[in-house]
């Protein structure tokens, strides 16, 4: 029964999905907070329901629910470690309790994995029934792009442009390992490591924000490069 009111209303479903959660998590961000058990909440009943859309539509492997079969053709993965500690570069602030700690990994593990499902999982699948390099493309735009409701949230002009432009670069690098592994499981873990680690990022000032968005940039698209190379 999902199955077939999935595929009359691919489209309308997508969009709905990602405008339900911008809108809900804006909510959450704007009256409890990251750290709150109210947007873990939210945010876990949102990734519930989208791994039962997932497995009684099309199934969890064609979402990318499944294993990388060699992850040595793909470095190991090493770029995306690299990636996935950008908040810890300028050192760490420990000053968070360990309730904070715990209900921002909370609702920042449901984030991850939500983001990673909308966009890479059923937005991608939606567009590639097209072309797969415009699912690409526009994914990674479409991503990036929607940082931009951070602004609304209360962070400034310039780590918001910076996070943009660095959210469409990494965009694409998942993009690209989705269409070459069929797995989403590398994208949704870094994606959750960046997010979580957050909580203990040291704030820099305008040009460091600007040095790591450029870093950030380079490495995705070199590895995003990389990939593409392989057969």
């Amino acid at each position: 029964m999902i199955n077939k009111l999935f595929e009359k209303n691919e489209k309308i479903i997508c969009i709905s999905l990602i405008v339900i959660y911008v809108v809900t998590n804006s909510y959450c961000v704007q009256n409890y907070g990251i750290a709150d058990y109210r947007s873990g909440l939210i945010n876990t009943v949102f990734s519930l329901v989208l791994i039962i859309l997932m497995k009684y539509s099309n199934g969890l492997p064609y979402y990318g629910i499944q294993k990388v079969s060699n992850t040595k053709k793909y470095l190991y993965f090493f770029p995306l470690v690299i990636i996935a500690t950008v908040n810890l570069w300028r050192g760490m602030d420990l000053s968070k309790s360990l309730k904070e700690v715990g209900l921002y990994f909370w609702t920042m593990i449901n984030v991850g994995f939500i983001e990673e499902i909308i966009f890479r999982g059923f937005l991608f699948r939606m567009i590639a029934h097209e072309s797969q390099q415009k699912a690409i493309i526009i994914t990674a735009v479409t991503f990036g792009i929607g940082h931009i409701v951070n602004l609304f949230n209360g962070a400034d002009f310039v780590s918001t442009f910076a996070q943009i432009i660095y959210a469409i670069s990494i965009g694409y690098l998942f993009s690209v390992i989705f269409c070459k592994s069929s797995s989403l499981l590398p994208c949704i873990l870094t994606h959750i490591a960046i997010n979580s680690l957050a909580v203990f990022a040291v704030r820099g000032n305008d040009v460091y924000i600007c040095i790591c968005s450029t870093l950030l940039t380079i490495i995705s698209l070199s590895y995003a490069y990389y990939i593409n190379k392989l057969k």
